[in-house]
């Protein structure tokens, strides 16, 4: 990597720590003054046996994508589980790992909440949605969905660790590993385990908003410190489109009381207008006059994959863990969905399994 960490990263290390198993561990300039210097330039170099392990596992592992944002919210979970559907839709291997550690969504955006890890004599067992498409969370690992999981980095990178190295994918065609919003320790911990079997990059997702975007540009930032490529950039909720036969209809009153008038305007709109019932309403939600994504792609040179609108039908197919391209009613998102998935993934018919 081009920042040179090498091993895990103390806790409390400083800035630019080098890693613990950097022949600099301990005696460079950033080492000055931190509490661990003495017990990193004493400690035995050597590598981590469990690097190993994660070698052997990703072994079967053929393309590792990390999905990512600078912000949460902005829908990076729900695209990672949609593209693991599209995957496996296209007859891939396929597995989906969820390291958002704090907020795994994933499990409810599968339709798997409830399920448990089990585990055979070759290691954890993620849980199957398809026959091709496997998920590993920690949220099937929590008593209840409520429970607060309140971590410290260590123990963070801990799981992390052993989810690569425990779990039994078996063969793999795709790896999407769906990593909490932001630059924290997941992001490091992932890159530094996966960094020996290599990863073909990272996907994020924003928003198109500049206060989304600021984070974004980090996020790039990031992942050219420590060798990523940036697959692309993803705007998600890019105007809302619904069909006007979706819409809720209120009468605001004078002193700023709504009431329900959809069963009215309705009726008249099929008494007087109903070709209007075929339209589909289109509206900005997020401020994007500053040029959006696609903008700062060109400003970063990172290449910008497209826009999926802010869909309701997705939002509903998300919540029940569904696929958004087997729903006749996602239409608009499932299009701009499959686009992004062909610029991602360009040689997929040549490759595709017989």
């Amino acid at each position: 990597m081009e920042n040179g960490y090498h091993g895990e990263i103390p806790e409390n290390a400083n800035e630019h720590c080098p890693g613990t198993e950097s022949e600099l561990a301990g005696k460079s300039d950033a080492c000055e003054g931190c509490p661990n210097q003495e017990a990193c330039a004493t400690a035995p170099k050597g590598p981590d046996p469990d690097l190993v392990k994660i070698a052997e596992r990703m072994a079967t592992v053929k393309h590792k994508i990390l999905v990512l944002s600078g912000k949460g919210g902005v829908g990076k979970s729900t695209f990672s589980a949609q593209l693991s559907f599209a995957l496996a839709a296209m007859d891939y291997q396929v597995g989906l790992l969820d390291i958002d550690i704090c907020g795994p969504s994933i499990p409810k955006m599968l339709g798997l909440e409830g399920q448990d890890i089990h585990q055979s004599n070759l290691g954890w067992s993620p849980i199957y949605v398809e026959s091709n498409l496997g998920v590993m969370s920690i949220g099937f690992m929590l008593p209840h969905p409520d429970e607060a999981v309140i971590w410290r980095g260590p123990r963070k990178n801990g799981i992390i660790k052993q989810f690569l190295k425990d779990v039994y994918w078996g063969e793999l065609d795709y790896l999407v590993v769906d990593a909490p919003p932001g630059t924290s320790d997941e992001h490091i911990s992932i890159v530094q385990f996966l960094q020996a079997t290599g990863i073909d990059g990272a996907i994020i997702v924003t928003t198109p908003q500049q206060v989304s975007l600021i984070d974004v540009r980090k996020e790039v930032s990031f992942c050219k410190k420590v060798g990523i490529p940036v697959l692309g950039v993803v705007e998600n909720m890019s105007g809302l489109r619904q069909s006007i036969a979706d819409f809720k209809f209120t009468k605001v009153t004078h002193n700023g009381d709504e009431n329900d008038a959809t069963e009215w305007a309705m009726n008249y709109i099929k008494a007087n207008a109903p070709e209007l019932l075929s339209l589909v309403a289109c509206t900005e939600v997020f401020d994007s006059s500053g040029g959006g994504a696609l903008k700062m792609c060109m400003d970063m040179q990172v290449p910008f994959l497209g826009k999926v609108p802010l869909d309701p039908q997705l939002c509903k197919a998300a919540e029940e863990g569904r696929s958004c391209f087997v729903d006749q009613k996602c239409g608009a998102s499932a299009v701009a969905l499959r686009r992004i998935i062909a610029k991602l993934l360009p040689t997929q018919q040549s490759q595709k399994p017989q």
